[in-house]
Formats: C-alpha cells, sequence, structure tokens
C-alpha cells in the first residue's frame, strides 16, 4: 500500500474528532443477554477495537416494544446505563470514540423476540414477508407477525422513546448517537410508500411521509445539539421486504432536511443493484460529512476519501475478524480470515473476541 495518507488523517465530525476515517461499521453480535443487557463479552469486544476512528455501536432497542431480534442490546433504563458505561470507559481508555445506534425495527419481529407483553407497531397494519431467527425450540425461522398501526397521538410517544434512548445514551458516556434510517426499519416504514399507507398527518404525501424521521432527528439533536447526531440510510434498499414507489425522491428530501437540521454526518450505504449512487446523491443534498459503507478495501477507502467522495469509510466484516484493523491497514499487513458460522453465534468468545491481533502472532 501507499500509506493510506488519507484514511489514517484525523477528521472532526460535527463535535466529534475521529483520530483516524476508518469506521466499525454497526453490526448485530447476539452477544447481549436475553434481556437486552451488555455481556462481558460485548465490553471486551469494543474494547478490542478501540483504534477504529469511530465505533458504531450494534443497533440498540430505545423501547421494548422496538426489539425485534434474540439477543440484541437495548438501553431502556439506567441498569442498562451501567452496563453500556463499561462498554465506553473501554474504548474512551484506548483513546477511542464510539456512538451508539439507534434502532427500533417496528414491523420486523416476532413475540419470541420481544420481552413478554411488548407489542409490534408500525406506521400501518402491513405484515413483513420476512422470517426471524428465535432461539425457541432449539433455533427456529418464524415469520413476522402482523403489526399493529400506531394511532396518530401515539406517535409523539414512540419519538419521545428515541429522545430518552439518546439521553441514556449520553448517561452512559458515548460520544454521539446514530439514528438507523434503513433496512427496513421504523424510520424507513413511516418514510416508505409501501409501508406507510396512512392518511393522516404522518402519511400520504411525501412531506408527510418524512415528518417522523425528521422528528425523531430534531428530537435527539434537541438533548444535546445536532453536533453529536447523524443516520444512516440506503435509498431503494429492499432488505426486509422495504419498497418505496421513488426512494431518489424520498432520499433526496429527506437529505435536504437533514442538511437544515445541522447534523453531524450522514452514514451512506452504497448498494449498486439498487441503481442509485447513494454517496452522489448524499453529497449533492448534505453539506455534513459522509461516512460510506459497504464493500470497501482500504485502498478504495483512502482513493474515495482523496477524490472528496467520502469523509470517511466504515468496514463491519473486517472489523469482526480483526480487532486491530487501523493497525493492520497502516502497516499493510494481511488479514484475519471471517468465519461466517460465528458471527451470530450468541455463545462463547469464538468468533467474537478471540480473532488474534498482530501482536498475538508474534
Amino acid at each position: 500500500m501507499t500509506g493510506l495518507v488519507n484514511l489514517m488523517s484525523p477528521a472532526r465530525f460535527g463535535r466529534l474528532d475521529l483520530r483516524n476515517r476508518v469506521v466499525m461499521a454497526p453490526m448485530t453480535r447476539s452477544r447481549a443477554s436475553s434481556t437486552g443487557d451488555v455481556t462481558d463479552m460485548m465490553v471486551e469486544y469494543y474494547r478490542q477495537r478501540a483504534g477504529a476512528g469511530m465505533i458504531i455501536t450494534e443497533g440498540v432497542y430505545p423501547s421494548d416494544v422496538g426489539k425485534g431480534y434474540c439477543r440484541t442490546p437495548g438501553l431502556v433504563n439506567h441498569a442498562q446505563v451501567s452496563g453500556w458505561r463499561r462498554v465506553t470507559d473501554a474504548v474512551h481508555d484506548r483513546g477511542g470514540t464510539i456512538v451508539m445506534q439507534v434502532m427500533h425495527v417496528g414491523r420486523v419481529a416476532v413475540a419470541d423476540n420481544k420481552p413478554s407483553g411488548a407489542e409490534t407497531i408500525a406506521p400501518s397494519a402491513v405484515t413483513a414477508r420476512q422470517k426471524l431467527y428465535t432461539d425457541s425450540d432449539g433455533g427456529s425461522m418464524q415469520p413476522c407477525v402482523e403489526p399493529r398501526a400506531l394511532e396518530s397521538e401515539e406517535v409523539a410517544g414512540v419519538i419521545a422513546d428515541y429522545a430518552r434512548c439518546t439521553e441514556l445514551a449520553f448517561d452512559a458516556g458515548f460520544d454521539g448517537v446514530e439514528l438507523h434510517g434503513t433496512s427496513g426499519y421504523l424510520p424507513a416504514q413511516f418514510l416508505s410508500t409501501g409501508t406507510n399507507r396512512r392518511n393522516d398527518e404522518w402519511g400520504g404525501s411525501l412531506e408527510r411521509r418524512l415528518r417522523f424521521l425528521v422528528d425523531v432527528a430534531t428530537a435527539m439533536a434537541a438533548v444535546d445539539g445536532a453536533g453529536r447526531v447523524g443516520f444512516r440510510i440506503c435509498p431503494g434498499n429492499p432488505y426486509n421486504d422495504h419498497v418505496d414507489a421513488d426512494p431518489v425522491a424520498t432520499y433526496t428530501a429527506l437529505l435536504e432536511l437533514a442538511d437544515d437540521l445541522d447534523l453531524a454526518w450522514v452514514h451512506a450505504i452504497r448498494m449498486p443493484a439498487t441503481g442509485i449512487d447513494s454517496l452522489a446523491l448524499t453529497r449533492q443534498n448534505f453539506r455534513g460529512a459522509l461516512i460510506g459503507s459497504d464493500s470497501f478495501d482500504a485502498l478504495e477507502a483512502d482513493r474515495f476519501i482523496a477524490e472528496q467522495q467520502v469523509d470517511a469509510v466504515s468496514f463491519g466484516r473486517a472489523f469482526i475478524a480483526n480487532p486491530d484493523l487501523v493497525t493492520r491497514f497502516a502497516q499493510d499487513a494481511p488479514l484475519n480470515p471471517l468465519d461466517k458460522r460465528t458471527i451470530y453465534a450468541g455463545e462463547g468468545a469464538a468468533g467474537y473476541t478471540d480473532y488474534p491481533t498482530l501482536a498475538d502472532c508474534g
């Protein structure tokens, strides 16, 4: 490699200082407790990867209703604040920066993965044509349940859950928060014509479909300023039965509104199969920092930064298998191979905290 001068350079996103532009992407790893609490393994996992310019955590649910997957973490009470404080302290002790991704799944859920009594809600009663893994019966795939459509007066309460989760995240020592706005989860459900069939102030026209995500971002920014808030998008992404009639128009309008809010960053996933250049679309409509994501190698990431196509690049699978990824990039060292079988294994350190560093290899 040629030094990766651009990738290794520092940056400032809103009020956050990054010592390099290698971002750890948010990745569900299913290592939380069954009640959504942080485990010792999670503390070690994030500590090991503190060399990233910025860590974005796995998706964290902001309410029991917002949980959809088994063994994913939450941040809904002060006991969970204490657990996450162990994570942020471990990262900060190594000079790292860490933000929490807030993820409300909306209709992408099954009852066996939720706390008892927690319902499934969405903008409209449209069932996701998706099956999710559960720990029931030794591990089974179950179809998503039909969600209950939120009443108009209930939506403000869901927005308040996001704001409360943001408050708790800052209490837990996170440097910032990222709103998960893609993958067919609740904000995308309000945004998209395929899942938002309302005719009230929360749906119908594009302006009204945009309102939920914009109001959520506004509420999160109101906690301690927009300079600590970003959000993630992937226009046209069909994941989790997500369909919109005109994603370019939808996300152009969304990015313009996000720009007006002065959010710190947009984290855009590139997905050529959609026919949409999400990075270019973001650059054209948003003046803040842009994190590019998906299938970059170090050289391409460095080039994209040099060409000002992005300001940083997030890495997912490479960070799973290489806790010292930044060091390996800087030294042009080979990467550990990824064991796909253990990505969501759930128990034990195998494939989670046992990948060797260069120092371990002598």
